[in-house]
């Protein structure tokens, strides 16, 4: 292709509306171009990058007997509602009707529709196991998208299923699709990606983990003990303190003017946060109802470990006068009724805490947990921290990282199976649910992922595995017509053997040629210039600059060719 033709611009200034790297070449490439929040167009550079990573993912999922199959972007809400999904998944989900008013659903994710195509088929458990998976459009209204097509509210991706007659099978088959997620990390130029333990969320089921991409942009967090290798994401991590009890105390009642947060509490009152329990107050978003979570004052709260544990979605609640709590001031101890009152375990063991006095201006020192309130139970609803107990070696090694969320992998289980009614028969005549298995992948996320890690100041640097083309052949100076000539022979021949090219003869500034072949970040360059052409010589680049030599032009098409080859078997690195 001639770069001339190729629809798309590509520019020098940053967009200001995006804040990491790979977002802002992918616009400034020509790859995508925004539409709407969290919604991309793909112009020919980034679908051919894309067409790749499908092509990669196809061959993996074959390879562990993987059958493709499609199924719908639009589904009745009535398949959602056998799953009980319909009403227990939030705004994320885009619920439409027809001209009928019949209501509809855009996918974000495919269970209920992989159990429908074989709930039929699987009625026997002769027919077991498979994998059924997908590359399709999907649509999650996320509330805030960012950094364009990491978290888009439209979105290509790969789910496979499995179905299983055991739990045993699905453990055997789950580990074969982590190893092929391995491989696919390592075709498409991420071999440093750390797999986490992960929580579940709306999927279900009670094993998953997540393929982590470490990088300062990304917005998981990830714990990772620095001793003995645990590694799990933050919403999933067990969170383990250990409280040095101090003494016990009378409590007491603290006029505190005007101090309502944890931090000027304990500075009026000259003690450390670790000496606090503070309260968070969220609203069930099922029935509105208060929940009042106390933890220690230094410990932030772990949402999704919240809502695990009350099996709803929650938001902050927004406290009136009559609501029964004093905002700043809210504390166990004469706390009233009609509330859902939560204890994380930070507070166990400590003798003396202060809290509030539930009464505006006070709060109390001395406070006992024990002491001053019948059965508690305490509960992990923190979030782990830097420095903080390794749940598995038990030691202050936790280090927390950032990392973009690549893929998933599920052990679902039954959740759906049974939700649906799905069932086969055994070899013994008994009827039997399916287990299931679930595993999915972003295309889009991952080339804006590889973007991101494999990239410098002026563009990316594609993996030769799915750059969107193998050779960029810079014609510098294509109004001298010995230049044009030998460029466009090269052009022709590459061509002819196969050879992915995209080849510039503009008449530009050398500048202006290279600062695009930059951003569109092809594994090796071609560059064809008076200068070269006066030595019988083109010289060879690559994008990550760790070659440059000049070869003799009748020799050019085999050297380029070669090392086309060696960077496809590994023995060059493309970037």
């Amino acid at each position: 292709m001639k770069l001339e033709t190729l629809v798309g611009e590509r520019f020098k200034e940053r967009p200001s509306d995006c804040h990491i790297d790979s977002h802002a070449f992918m616009q400034r490439g020509g790859y995508i171009k925004y539409v709407a929040g969290g919604i991309y167009s793909s112009f020919t550079p980034m679908l051919r990058v894309t067409q790749k990573i499908e092509r990669i993912l196809r061959e993996e999922m074959d390879a562990i007997g993987g059958q493709e199959v499609l199924f719908p972007v639009v589904m009745p809400a009535s398949l959602w509602e056998e799953s009980g999904r319909y009403e227990s998944v939030g705004n994320e989900l885009m619920r439409i009707t027809d001209r009928n008013d019949s209501p509809y659903l855009l996918g974000m994710t495919h269970e209920e529709a992989a159990v429908h195509l074989v709930r039929e088929y699987g009625q026997t458990y002769v027919k077991y196991p498979f994998m059924i998976y997908q590359i399709q459009t999907k649509f999650r209204d996320e509330a805030r998208p960012r950094g364009g097509l990491i978290r888009a509210r439209e979105f290509t991706m790969k789910d496979a299923y499995s179905f299983h007659t055991s739990q045993e099978d699905l453990e055997r088959y789950y580990e074969k699709c982590l190893e092929a997620y391995q491989k696919i990390c390592k075709r498409v130029g991420l071999p440093d990606v750390v797999i986490v333990a992960s929580d579940s969320g709306m999927m279900g089921g009670a094993v998953s983990h997540e393929f982590m991409l470490l990088t300062q942009v990304g917005e998981d967090s990830i714990a990772v003990c620095s001793g003995c290798g645990y590694r799990a994401n933050v919403e999933a991590a067990e969170s383990i303190i250990k409280n040095v009890p101090g003494h016990t105390q009378e409590i007491t009642l603290q006029h505190t003017p005007d101090v309502g947060t944890i931090e000027d509490v304990c500075k009026f009152l000259n003690l450390p946060a670790q000496a606090s329990c503070k309260a968070v107050i969220y609203q069930r978003a099922d029935n509105g109802k208060t929940v009042v979570l106390f933890i220690r004052g230094d410990i932030e709260v772990n949402e999704t470990k919240l809502v695990n544990h009350l099996g709803c979605e929650i938001r902050p609640a927004v406290l009136s006068e009559n609501s029964g709590l004093s905002a700043g001031f809210i504390g166990p101890y004469n706390l009233e009724d009609g509330f859902t009152v939560l204890f994380d375990r930070s507070l166990q063991g400590i003798n003396s805490l202060c809290c509030g006095a539930n009464k505006k201006d006070y709060h109390y020192t001395g406070f006992n947990i024990e002491r001053d309130c019948k059965e508690v139970e305490y509960g992990d609803f923190a979030k782990i921290f830097d420095g903080g107990i390794c749940p598995e070696c038990n030691q202050s090694t936790i280090e927390v990282l950032r990392g973009i969320e690549l893929f998933n992998i599920f052990q679902l289980g039954t959740k759906y199976t049974k939700a649906m009614n799905m069932q086969y028969v055994d070899k013994d005549g008994n009827s039997q649910y399916p287990v299931m298995g679930c595993y999915g992948i972003g295309v889009g996320r991952l080339a804006a992922s590889v973007c991101e890690v494999k990239r410098d100041d002026y563009g990316p640097i594609w993996p030769i595995s799915i750059a969107p083309w193998q050779v960029h052949i810079c014609c510098v100076r294509a109004d001298d017509e010995e230049v044009k000539a030998c460029a466009d022979n090269l052009y022709s021949k590459l061509t002819e053997h196969g050879v992915e090219v995209i080849y510039d003869d503009r008449i530009v500034s050398a500048g202006v040629m290279f600062s695009d072949a930059d951003l569109l970040g092809v594994p090796v360059r071609v560059i064809v210039s008076p200068r070269n052409i006066k030595e019988n010589c083109c010289e060879i680049v690559t994008r990550d600059k760790t070659i440059s030599r000049k070869t003799a032009l009748d020799g050019a098409e085999r050297e380029i060719t070669e090392m086309i080859n060696q960077m496809l078997s590994g023995s060059i690195q493309s970037s």
